[in-house]
């Protein structure tokens, strides 16, 4: 019964569709002009969120590596480094410090003499990536301490150093185990995409929201709404899938 529920939970929605209903569809109908003019409207922000989304991905990636990296040392010193910044980045929630960075970090650079404005693009971009750079750092630590000691004595007694050990030996072999662990936080990172919406990014969720301004439809276009995150995470998703059999870090492999 269970493969049953979701067409029925789909049929009584558009059973609403008809001008008795309480539903509102027709403001997403692709066969009326005005339906399919909103749904052009609601996708075209897809590019702004993707854009986003890749770019603080990356950035987080490097990012957060590099903040990893002083927490494998042997100097106490650095390991505390690791340590304060990691703890604090993640206790501020993500709301709080896009607005820091889109409000405040002008002030700051011209309190330096510095005329550096932040557009929501860049505010957005540089909020994702310091706020996911600290889970990050954290994946990477569970990766590089999965790996066995022995592989990093092994590398010292031919004569590597610690950045050639990291390079060459523990890092290729840490990636495949984190793999997944990075994907979900990519995923996170197009989700929280949609808090750009509030400093005037025109990304997905800023869209669905001016057109709920205009039609007064909020359930059907949130619901187009979801369904747009809804696709991006499964092409996401189904992309890590090939991306871990190419790697050999499928479990089934």
């Amino acid at each position: 019964m269970k493969k049953f529920i979701f067409p029925l939970a789909l049929l009584t929605l558009l059973a609403g569709c008809s001008g008795n209903g309480t539903w509102g569809w027709y403001v997403i109908d692709p066969t009326t002009k005005s339906g399919w003019t909103n749904i052009q409207f609601l996708i075209s922000g897809m590019w702004s969120t993707i854009l986003i989304s890749v770019i603080a991905a990356a950035i987080s990636i490097v990012l957060g590596l590099v903040v990893a990296l002083p927490g494998q040392s042997a100097k106490r010193g650095w390991r505390i480094v690791n340590r304060i910044y990691v703890e604090f980045i993640r206790s501020i929630p993500l709301l709080p410090m896009l607005f820091w960075v889109f409000y405040g970090l002008p002030i700051i650079f011209k309190s330096m003499g510095l005329d550096i404005p932040i557009d929501p693009f860049w505010g957005a971009i540089i909020t994702l990536a310091i706020s996911d750079s600290a889970f990050t750092a954290e994946i990477y630590r569970s990766g590089i301490q999965s790996i066995a000691k022995g592989q990093k004595e092994a590398a010292q007694t031919i004569g590597l150093n610690y950045a050639q050990t990291m390079r060459y030996v523990i890092l290729p072999q840490a990636i495949r185990c984190i793999l997944p662990p990075l994907a979900n936080q990519f995923i996170y990172i197009v989700k929280m995409s949609a808090f750009a919406s509030v400093i005037g990014m025109q990304e997905l969720t800023r869209r669905a929201n001016e057109l709920v301004v205009t039609e007064y439809r909020p359930l059907e276009l949130y619901s187009f709404l979801i369904l747009e995150y809804l696709i991006l995470v499964l092409i996401i998703s189904a992309g890590v899938r090939w991306l871990e059999r190419k790697m050999g870090s499928d479990e089934r492999m």
